[in-house]
């Protein structure tokens, strides 16, 4: 694993980016008549949402702890979750994390290892995780998170705007196939764009689905001697094929278009293709939220030098080393990411709902076959194939597929992704955002290199 830098790195860093200030105060303290008040760091998407309003049975089978959410948006809740638990702030008891953050903190000791609450779970079931998510929360053979909800990566696309166009999707797509089908799919007239791709600043936003273009291109931040590379032939040609294409057949506005928004676009019928994370089926195929249901096919990521190309990655929860109700915050965790939970959400949301990607046996629920019969395929297969130890043709010095993990990440990837978003807004030219963002490396890659 990476070398792991210290504290104030890593909240210098944070500070940086502008996004150090204004933790929740609320803190892990007693509830009221006696009861245990957990504050539980959650991120604002849709199925973290689901379980939010489903947390009141909890409670009811719980009846001495309390539950406190505080909701955050991505971008948000990565930075005041990282500053809190950074500085051992104790704001928190539970925090959703990811396999960005959950090796690395393992390491410096800022987690609990929840090893033996799960040994001591009869039913909890720890191998029916799916292995490539297992591995990635793991450090030194334990989890210190446990998954709410994996995801790969793929590409959706309508299969009556394709069979109108007399257009056929490739079983395994380029790059350039795609971008050739969005050119012929663009429709800004009746308000439907080609392809639908991230553009909105954030190491989390736009850069999850651009890493994976510059990987399957043959581009890599780093080589093995931390010399940055984003000025190199292979990763500008990545960063301005996905410019490009954005610019010229993706929706209105890309430049501050992130999941939240792609997915409320292609749900309502207003893209004809999105690449981004396999979870948004959730939504996708989800009747009360879109009006594509039904219509829609499944493509693995497209590529072009790599097999394969999808990202690999997973809201979970874990417990901050600071938290005094450690027990209590098992309790919850263990209700929101059980088996139980899951057919839970099938029976009382609809089985489209589900948290998909963190077990495997969700996708042996007869209805969850059923609902997920074009999907389910797809996203089991694109998290198998997703290695974080080897993401893009030539050998790279760090791990992760649409992140790096070391700390400075957060810091250099909002940069970077800032001028990324500067180019497909038209500001400046992705030649001028990479010498830029290039510089930005070089500040980190001297680093590793003494």
């Amino acid at each position: 694993m990476p070398r792991i830098r210290t504290l104030r790195t890593v909240v210098a860093a944070i500070a940086m980016a502008g996004l150090l200030g204004g933790c929740a105060g609320a803190g892990a303290i007693g509830g009221g008549a006696g009861k245990t008040q957990l504050t539980i760091a959650i991120v604002a998407n849709p199925q973290m949402q689901d379980a939010v309003s489903l947390a009141p049975q909890f409670e009811r089978t719980h009846p001495n702890i309390q539950l406190k959410f505080v909701t955050l948006p991505e971008n948000e809740a990565r930075a005041k979750v990282t500053a809190s638990v950074a500085t051992s702030g104790g704001e928190y008891d539970i925090t959703m994390i990811s396999n960005y953050e959950t090796q690395m903190w393992a390491q410096n000791g800022w987690l609990t290892d929840l090893q033996p609450y799960i040994d001591e779970t009869s039913g909890y079931d720890p191998n029916d995780i799916i292995p490539s998510i297992h591995d990635s929360l793991s450090y030194k053979g334990d989890l210190y998170s446990v998954p709410f909800y994996g995801e790969s990566s793929f590409l959706v696309y309508r299969k009556d705007l394709f069979a109108k166009a007399g257009l056929t999707m490739p079983a395994h797509p380029t790059w350039p196939q795609v971008a050739a089908l969005a050119k012929k799919l663009n429709d800004p007239k009746h308000n439907v764009s080609g392809i639908c791709l991230r553009g909105l600043p954030g190491w989390g936003e736009v850069l999850a689905p651009l890493d994976t273009v510059i990987n399957t291109f043959g581009g890599r931040w780093f080589d093995q001697n931390w010399h940055p590379q984003l000025t190199s032939p292979q990763f500008r040609k990545a960063v301005q094929f996905y410019v490009n294409t954005v610019r010229a057949y993706g929706e209105p506005g890309a430049a501050t278009s992130g999941f939240s928004e792609c997915v409320t676009r292609y749900s309502q019928g207003q893209a004809a293709m999105w690449y981004d994370a396999t979870s948004m089926v959730s939504t996708v195929e989800d009747k009360s939220s879109s009006v594509v249901v039904g219509k829609n096919g499944y493509a693995p990521a497209p590529v072009v030098d790599t097999k394969s190309a999808g990202w690999l990655y997973t809201w979970s929860l874990g417990v901050p080393k600071t938290s005094t109700h450690k027990d209590a915050a098992w309790q919850f965790i263990d209700w929101m990411t059980n088996k139980e939970y899951i057919k839970t959400v099938g029976k009382q949301l609809g089985w489209a709902r589900v948290p998909p990607g963190s077990r495997l046996s969700t996708y042996q629920i007869p209805q969850v076959k059923q609902a997920a019969k074009a999907y389910a395929g797809p996203t089991l297969q694109a998290l198998r194939t997703a290695d974080e130890r080897k993401p893009t043709v030539q050998a790279v010095p760090y791990q992760g597929i649409q992140f790096l993990r070391i700390p400075e990440f957060q810091d250099l990837g909002t940069r970077v992704s800032q001028q990324v978003a500067a180019a497909i807004a038209g500001n400046i030219t992705v030649d001028q955002a990479l010498r830029q963002s290039q510089q930005y490396a070089e500040t980190v890659g001297a680093s590793y290199r003494k």
